[in-house]
């Protein structure tokens, strides 16, 4: 007979006494996410089929076309935290502003925020390539039982208590962690449950896979060109494998189990870099730590930059510890 694997909602109660807060809401908080995350699996992986491709017509706050799946991704999730009330706001990078979310009695004692990508790589759903939804969860710095404020959501990476994503590929995976490494599950579609399918999941110090963008290479400044010149170099383990799908999610999940880096920088399109600090370079940076991984600016730790905005933008490096150190080491030396 089969062993039995562990499901999330087994592994989340066995592990509760390993979150310094209160361990029911994490729980909840987490299990809400599991419910819209297969919510949006069944849209997305019925989205051929339906009228839910393509683009809604309307913009975000990025200037990007907004895709009809996109909005049905943030409203679902929007909505499932909300009506677990469990959390007391609630930052999309589809929403100009933040949420504010009032508990029952329009009460504001709820103590956690949540910042979200709900469909990161959207532009690749009309090709049947994989997306994804990235989470961040961060307890409020404000007094509980008032509305929440920017600062709750203005904290700098090191604060978050729980950071995910969710994969929707060839199977829909959902990986998170709470500080205490990084866990991968593995969603069982014939009955709707996630199973634990990559426990521990960690990232080799070295890597041979580099995953940038190489058609802006005319754009990005100096120590970047370097850096992917040293990667294509014929010498010891090099040249490395190129390996960029375009959806963060996917390239950031292979990396983390085949061994490589990600690198999003500053070009002079995009002078501060593409990739939101707080909905995808936060989130990312935690995990990429808590699996032995490294995740830079190109200078410094992600995790430790202040934000000032919702919607701000930085450079991102992010993957195999000495792969990292080896780019910020030609950025450094290309100043």
């Amino acid at each position: 007979m089969e062993e039995r694997n562990t499901t999330l909602g087994e592994f989340i109660i066995e592990n509760q006494n390993s979150f310094q807060y209160s361990t029911g809401e994490l729980s909840r908080i987490i299990n809400s996410i599991r419910l819209a995350a297969k919510v949006v699996n069944y849209k997305v992986n019925k989205a051929g089929l339906v009228d839910i491709v393509g683009a809604a017509g309307e913009q975000n706050i990025q200037g990007e076309d907004q895709q009809k799946l996109d909005v049905f991704a943030n409203e679902t999730f929007i909505q499932t935290l909300t009506n677990r009330e469990i959390v007391c706001g609630i930052a999309s990078e589809e929403n100009d502003d933040y949420i504010t979310v009032a508990g029952a009695d329009n009460n504001h004692n709820n103590k956690y925020v949540v910042l979200m990508d709900p469909l990161d790589g959207s532009s690749n759903i009309d090709v049947n390539v994989s997306v994804g939804t990235i989470f961040s969860v961060f307890r409020r710095v404000t007094p509980v039982g008032s509305p929440v404020q920017p600062e709750d959501f203005l904290q700098p990476g090191v604060n978050q208590v729980a950071a995910g994503y969710v994969i929707y590929g060839t199977s829909t995976m959902l990986v998170y962690t709470t500080g205490h490494g990084v866990n991968g599950f593995t969603l069982n579609p014939a009955i709707g449950t996630f199973y634990l399918s990559h426990p521990n999941m960690r990232y080799s110090e070295d890597g041979n896979i580099y995953s940038i963008n190489e058609g802006n290479y005319v754009h990005f400044p100096q120590g970047v060109k370097d850096y992917i010149k040293y990667c294509q170099k014929e010498e010891g383990d090099r040249p490395y494998t190129s390996r960029y799908i375009g959806s963060l999610v996917s390239d950031f999940h292979r990396n983390m189990i085949k061994g490589g880096i990600y690198i999003y920088p500053t070009s002079s399109k995009a002078p501060k870099g593409k990739l939101r600090l707080l909905y995808e370079c936060n989130p990312m940076a935690f995990l990429a730590e808590q699996a032995g991984g490294k995740a830079s600016d190109g200078f410094s730790r992600i995790m430790e930059i202040q934000p000032t905005e919702l919607h701000q933008r930085v450079p991102f490096f992010c993957g195999s510890k000495n792969m990292v150190e080896k780019a910020e080491e030609f950025m450094k030396n290309a100043q």
